[in-house]
């Protein structure tokens, strides 16, 4: 805390602040013709302000309304216009008076109890008097006349510190604690860097689960303080779910996903804001037991009920092109789905499909890559030459044929899915004797030893489509 005796030292030795954008002076005895010249009002709107001419300089002069007597305890302002043009001086007339305004306000909203309020309303009264808003700390740190300038900035005439003035440009506005509730306003910003390339869609898919993990968090622990959370709180969170999971309403990987989430997210705001924080995370994971994937369908199944004539006739045509074309190429459904023109090459020796990152993110950096196109998949593209628009970029896809294929009963479990063809491309390829190396270029994975060369190209590649297309 500033003393007076020590702000008094310092306004005795040291310059005036610079003038921001106007200047006001101390307030002469008013005759009847500047009293004329007031205009009183409670609060704005108000008219225009009517600048006078004194000695060859034009003034603006103006009663403070009454919404303002709390914060300001003059009963008149008086602020020279620098100049002696009529027209400028009622440009600047109304610029000031407006400014003038506007630091009313945020000194008023600077004096609600609210932190939130507060605090933005000492940012925008700083920015208001030409100054960048610090916190405390900072301010503290500032070269000497930089301090020195905001001290004087904020003394009254009688050589008082005006407190609201002092919030804003000495950093006397504490920002509110950090709630759980808001703590995703928070982490958005500094996450950014996780959504860069991504589509809106796949940003939606991505903050979805991270929303759901908070939102788990408020409906067992309710609303509190980030530092307040203690290792009690994650351990109700983790009983809850694992509840759900006795039930068979989760699996336990998705047990774990939600509190990873949650973990990293309270972890990482705690951290970019210095928020101590006191849980510790050891023992929130389950055993998750034997990976679950999805199975894949066998060759008959593929030939006898998948592509039976008319099975899929009442399937939307995109939809339908996309599922066919995975047949043969084992591509995810993402990625078949945000094939374009310059993707599908139809007219090359080889028809082909290059898998690359268009409308969004590749899973990998090794799922780019070309497939050669054969049997009902290329015909597939045939009849989608231009790509499928209608699910470029977005999540239906999967729900869409997938709940097609459960209504129609071509699903030989309720665990298969349309994602299990990937699989069964990568089954038949294997067991046509294809090398690792070609089942993973052809599927987009990492192979664990180095890769040299080309990989055989497009002619290997379509001698082994050919081997077990459809």
């Amino acid at each position: 805390m500033f003393t007076m005796p020590i702000t008094s030292r310092l306004a005795a030795n040291t310059p005036k602040p610079p003038i921001l954008s106007h200047i006001l002076i101390p307030i002469l005895p008013l005759g009847n013709s500047c009293a004329a010249e007031a205009f009183q009002a409670p609060s704005p709107p108000m008219k225009a302000p009517r600048p006078f001419l004194r000695n060859g300089v034009y003034y603006l002069k103006r009663r403070v309304p009454a919404r303002y007597a709390p914060i300001d305890g003059r009963q008149f302002v008086l602020m020279s216009l620098h100049t002696d043009s009529a027209t400028e001086a009622q440009t600047k007339a109304t610029a000031a008076w407006n400014e003038m305004i506007g630091a009313w306000e945020a000194r008023l909203a600077g004096a609600d109890a609210d932190a939130d309020k507060r605090l933005a309303a000492a940012k925008e009264l700083a920015a208001r008097r030409g100054y960048t808003y610090l916190p405390a700390a900072e301010v503290a740190r500032l070269p000497t006349p930089e301090l020195v300038d905001r001290i004087l900035a904020v003394l009254r005439k009688s050589g008082e510190i005006d407190p609201v003035e002092a919030e804003a440009l000495l950093g006397g506005a504490k920002a509110p604690p950090m709630r759980v509730a808001r703590i995703l306003d928070a982490y958005w910003p500094i996450s950014r860097d996780k959504e860069a390339g991504k589509s809106m869609d796949q940003v939606r898919r991505w903050r979805n689960p991270r929303k759901k993990a908070i939102d788990l968090f408020l409906q067992v622990n309710g609303d509190m303080n980030l530092d307040a959370i203690a290792t009690s709180h994650l351990q109700a969170v983790k009983a809850h779910l694992v509840d759900r999971m006795v039930e068979g309403d989760l699996r336990p990987g998705s047990v774990n996903k939600d509190m990873i989430h949650l973990i990293h997210i309270l972890k990482e705001v705690a951290r970019s804001q210095d928020i101590p924080l006191r849980f510790n995370t050891s023992g929130l994971m389950v055993k998750e037991g034997a990976k679950v994937t999805r199975p894949p369908f066998s060759d008959d199944w593929i030939r006898g009920k998948l592509l039976a004539p008319g099975a899929l006739d009442g399937m939307n045509g995109e939809a339908r092109g996309i599922l066919l074309g995975m047949v043969n190429t084992g591509y995810r459904p993402s990625e078949g789905a945000q094939l374009t023109r310059a993707q599908i090459r139809l007219d090359t020796e080889i028809p082909h499909i290059s898998i690359e990152p268009v409308v969004a993110h590749l899973k990998t950096d090794h799922s780019r890559r070309v497939i050669p196109l054969a049997g009902v998949s290329l015909e597939a593209f045939r009849a989608f030459p231009e790509g499928f628009s209608r699910y470029a970029g977005k999540a239906t896809l999967s729900a869409t044929v997938n709940s097609y294929l459960r209504e129609n009963g071509l699903v030989d479990t309720p665990d298969h899915s349309m994602y299990g063809l990937r699989h069964s491309f990568e089954d038949r390829m294997l067991r046509a004797g294809v090398d690792e190396r070609v089942r993973a270029d052809l599927m987009g994975h990492m192979i664990k030893r180095p890769k040299y060369g080309a990989g055989g190209g497009l002619p290997l590649l379509a001698e082994v489509i050919a081997k077990i297309a459809f």
